[in-house]
């Protein structure tokens, strides 16, 4: 069994990883402490595989459930269908002894997990990803949230989950662009933290959706001692995740909601994120291909359509929560594997970082 601990006090929990782990879901619950109902959030495109499988496992385990459904896509993740949760919830009997469980990727955890934080003032949760992106990222570390039209994860909160239980053996049944998107998150990893995690990637075979469990592992660990040392981003350090975010979330809020995927909009903002760093931070031009083409390795896209107007790219960018007072801080490479944060970066560099994503 691949495990990780997340070290944050009485909020502390374990990530397990393992093939199969999807029906031990109730035993494992269980065994963390997790007592009441159950409430299942799930979506339209998991439910079909996985829905089933996690309420026998949670009925085996001695406990009630009732199960949730969302629509598929990010366009779920918003305060209407929070509140359409949230009233179903009620309706089938849940109160404040109840727990919330996210089966499905970024953005059922995202949602559930918000849900999750406010019904009956904050409520137990657990994460069962069955995504990349929600694998090594989004299901470790407690940033609920929702979407705006003015922008991407605008409201949330932090609400950690009391367990993460990773099957990898879920990846098999991604269609591939959803499989792929996924590793725009793991080369960033790699990218801020873990230089010899690159050759591992660089020699993965794109197709393969057999993940292996310790590589996931090897993700979730650098994910999660980041998290111990900035839970809510109050020192900065957690702030090295959002590396080719910054500019790709601001990409990915200048199209209709699932336009592109996150992943998708991640490589862009990578793109971009390597050209400031070589102009800002000294990161050699070779260096930057080398991540260049482990994105294209995994047919992420590196273009950004002439569709998308690189002025409403930096009106979003300027909506995003990361920037505090006005100040603008971008994540940047100064070596590979290792991120530094910088506030420095002139509003002028920012429009020509955008515009380099046409060539």
């Amino acid at each position: 069994m691949n495990s990780v601990h997340v070290d944050l006090g009485d909020r502390s929990y374990e990530i397990l990883v393992e093939p199969g782990l999807l029906s031990q879901a109730g035993e494992r619950i269980q065994a963390a402490g997790l007592k009441g109902r159950a409430a299942i959030i799930t979506d339209t495109n998991v439910a079909p595989h996985y829905l089933e499988k996690v309420e026998a496992s949670l009925a085996d385990a001695g406990y009630e459930t009732s199960s949730h459904i969302a629509e598929a896509g990010e366009a779920s993740k918003s305060m209407t269908e929070v509140e359409r949760l949230s009233r179903s919830l009620i309706q089938a009997g849940h109160d404040r002894s109840s727990f919330v469980v996210a089966l499905g990727g970024g953005v059922v955890g995202d949602l559930a997990g918000f849900v999750a934080a406010i019904f009956y003032r904050g409520i137990p949760f657990v994460q069962i990803p069955t995504t990349i992106v929600s694998q090594v990222d989004s299901a470790v570390g407690g940033k609920t949230g929702v979407n705006t039209p003015e922008g991407k994860n605008l409201i949330g909160a932090f609400h950690q989950p009391r367990l993460v239980l990773t099957d990898p053996e879920t990846l098999l049944t991604l269609p591939g662009r959803e499989f792929r998107e996924g590793f725009a998150e793991v080369i960033k990893h790699a990218a801020i933290r873990d230089f010899e995690m690159i050759a591992d990637l660089e020699a993965l075979d794109p197709l393969n959706q057999d993940v292996p469990a310790e590589l996931i592992a090897r993700n979730v660990a650098i994910k999660a001692r980041v998290v111990e040392e900035d839970e809510k981003e109050t020192s900065g350090t957690r702030a090295l995740l959002n590396f080719g975010h910054t500019i790709g979330h601001g990409i990915e809020a200048s199209v209709p909601y699932g336009t592109l995927l996150h992943g998708e909009a991640i490589s862009l903002g990578t793109r971009a994120a390597l050209k400031l760093s070589e102009d800002h931070a000294g990161l050699k031009p070779e260096e930057s291909a080398r991540i260049l083409n482990l994105l294209n390795h995994f047919q992420l896209p590196l273009q950004l359509s002439d569709d998308i107007s690189s002025e409403l790219v930096l009106e979003k960018l300027g909506r995003d929560k990361k920037f505090s007072g006005g100040k603008r801080t971008f994540v940047l490479l100064d070596r590979l594997g290792n991120g530094v944060t910088c506030d420095t970066i002139p509003t002028e560099a920012i429009l020509p970082a955008i515009e380099s994503l046409r060539s």
